[in-house]
């Protein structure tokens, strides 16, 4: 019984698409998922499924959030393994990772070519510290993210693909559940 994460672009941003994480593991345990549990108010759960079809599982979460919340959204789903690799992979400092708000992971819908990941360090007018490697594009925010023109957007845009970032706090926060639920599991 694999453990998978849930990565939810977009949701109760700025009071928008806003989904109660009870609902969210209702509609999850509906569809046969297991041990659903959820971090944050931001679109993370961490489940078990019998699925080994990740992009199946991908549209029916789509389509399922559509049809019961009304607006269209999209899920990235990492399994327990690509999750804790892309965690390893990191690039960041010892340093970099006390500011864990400001060391972020953004995972990527597919692997991005490596042009537009140099264009993208090349046109970034920030102080940020960009890395890719795989699906993940790794930004240590030096002035915080809050204050970035490198959003979510802007990655986006140059890189041709859907993008959702978590810093590593809460990296740190599912990989625990993430642990938990496979645990159940065993």
């Amino acid at each position: 019984m694999p453990a998978v994460i849930a990565l939810i672009r977009g949701i109760n941003v700025g009071g928008h698409k806003k989904i109660k994480m009870a609902d969210l593991r209702q509609l999850f345990t509906s569809l046969g998922l297991r041990d659903v549990r959820t971090v944050l108010q931001s679109g993370n759960a961490v489940f078990a499924t019998d699925e080994t079809d990740l992009a199946r599982l991908q549209e029916q979460l789509e389509a399922a959030i559509r049809e019961r919340f009304g607006f269209e959204v999209q899920v990235l789903l990492r399994g327990a393994e690509d999750f804790k690799v892309a965690l390893a992979r990191h690039p960041f400092t010892a340093a970099q990772l006390e500011r864990g708000n400001h060391a972020m992971i953004a995972f990527l819908s597919a692997v991005p070519a490596r042009a537009a990941v140099e264009a993208l360090n090349e046109n970034n007018p920030g102080r940020e510290v960009i890395h890719a490697a795989g699906d993940a594009l790794y930004i240590f925010y030096t002035d915080g993210a809050a204050r970035s023109k490198l959003d979510n957007k802007r990655i986006e845009r140059a890189l041709n693909v859907v993008s959702t970032a978590r810093n590593w706090n809460t990296c740190q926060r599912l990989l625990k559940l993430l642990g938990e639920v496979e645990a159940q599991g065993s």
